[in-house]
């Protein structure tokens, strides 16, 4: 497998010569390239989102399945279920992440930022990653999705511990903790599921228990949905804004023109989604016998799709490496994923991507520099997410 803190180059000369390939003689095959990404998402009754498997890779190198559910059962949920599963979950939880109710998100994002910004810094110094980053987007779901109350440490704790259980690079110990941490978010967001149903919100949590009490959806269900808007929703934004502050600090000319012009910081935002892409890849599951980009693939064998890889196609970008804020030259990716199962929580990151940039920038006059000498990635086969990222601010 690739340098996971610094995969980039392997993953290039694998899209070059062999954009879907297998992992030695085990069942999962690796799709890097651009256009077999968007054939294979464009097929979903060849490639099922259900997530049946997920790999393990073992100290010999060799790629291990470890199963988690089977084709077509009722665990896959929303962005692992298929149509017209998916479909019905996608317009379940829509109407609380529409565009008008994630604007009216935004003072309240920008007030926790302003809190969690002054309330790391010290003495000019800052953990950018464990102040912000990592506990800003855990606020922003809390109230998305209506909790009652909350401890934001335990909110983080739970959400990775989510992504721990689906990847392939963890210890017995780490399985063993991360199963016991994804149990009481189950059990935490069943009893504020119970509480929802009492007195629902104008939240996701009483968006959904309404659906429930008209019998439109099964509470065990409601509850899984939520899960995973905290373990994928959360993952997504304290990756992108973890990313985003690493790339300002290793691109100072960047720093200097969203200084000059702040309607560059949309633009940027997308680079920094693009060049490191909050989730490394996803998995489908091949349906039937048949052919992507002229390897064949067997039934019950397993894609991995790499998001990150893709965005980076020499086919698809030239110079894909560069950060590139020129209006005219605006480049589409696929770190939200692509096709029908498309971030639903894609706008909202974006807007905490966007308040974060500019709230820095704003609180920064006289500059900052940024630790990029030694970055310390998560171990991951899933997420591409900074543990930490020191900042210090210039008088």
């Amino acid at each position: 497998m690739h340098d996971l803190d610094d995969p980039y180059t392997e993953l290039l000369a694998l899209t070059r010569t062999a954009p879907v390939s297998r992992i030695g003689d085990s069942t999962f095959y690796l799709v890097t390239g651009w256009d077999a990404i968007a054939e294979a998402v464009a097929r979903p009754e060849e490639f099922s989102s259900n997530l049946t498997a997920t790999m393990v890779w073992k100290e010999d190198r060799k790629v291990e399945e470890y199963p988690i559910a089977e084709l077509g059962s009722p665990i896959h949920v929303l962005a692992t279920a298929d149509d017209p599963i998916h479909r019905n979950h996608r317009a379940m939880v829509m109407p609380s992440l529409v565009a008008k109710r994630v604007r009216a998100l935004e003072p309240f994002i920008a007030a926790t930022h302003e809190r969690l910004w002054f309330d790391g810094l010290r003495d000019d110094h800052l953990d950018w990653v464990t102040a912000v980053a990592q506990r800003l987007p855990m606020a922003v779901v809390a109230e998305l999705l209506g909790f009652p109350t909350y401890d934001i440490d335990d909110l983080v704790r739970w959400s990775f511990a989510a992504t721990v259980l689906l990847d392939g690079v963890v210890s017995p110990a780490q399985l063993e903790a991360a199963t016991e941490a994804v149990g009481e978010l189950s059990v935490y967001l069943t009893t504020a599921f119970d509480g929802a149903m009492d007195d629902p919100g104008e939240n996701v949590m009483g968006d959904l228990a309404r659906l429930v009490d008209q019998g439109d959806l099964d509470q065990g269900t409601a509850v899984m949905i939520g899960l995973q808007l905290v373990a994928a929703g959360a993952e997504s934004t304290v990756s992108l804004l973890g990313s985003a502050v690493y790339l300002l600090g290793r691109h100072p000319r960047v720093v200097d023109e969203l200084r000059r012009d702040r309607e560059l910081v949309p633009l940027f935002v997308e680079e920094s989604l693009r060049l490191e892409s909050p989730f490394r890849g996803h998995y489908r599951h091949v349906v039937t016998d048949t052919v992507l980009a002229d390897v064949d693939l067997p039934a019950g064998s397993h894609l991995y799709l790499m998001w990150g890889a893709a965005n980076r196609d020499p086919e698809t970008f030239d110079r894909p490496e560069r950060i590139d804020l020129d209006p005219v030259n605006r480049r589409s990716h696929m770190a939200f994923g692509k096709g029908i199962h498309l971030c639903v929580g894609a706008a909202l990151a974006r807007l905490e991507g966007r308040l974060a940039v500019v709230h820095l920038l704003d609180h920064t006059p006289g500059g900052f520099t940024v630790d990029t000498a030694d970055p310390q990635w998560e171990r991951s086969l899933l997420v591409r997410r900074l543990r930490t990222l020191p900042v210090r601010v210039s008088a």
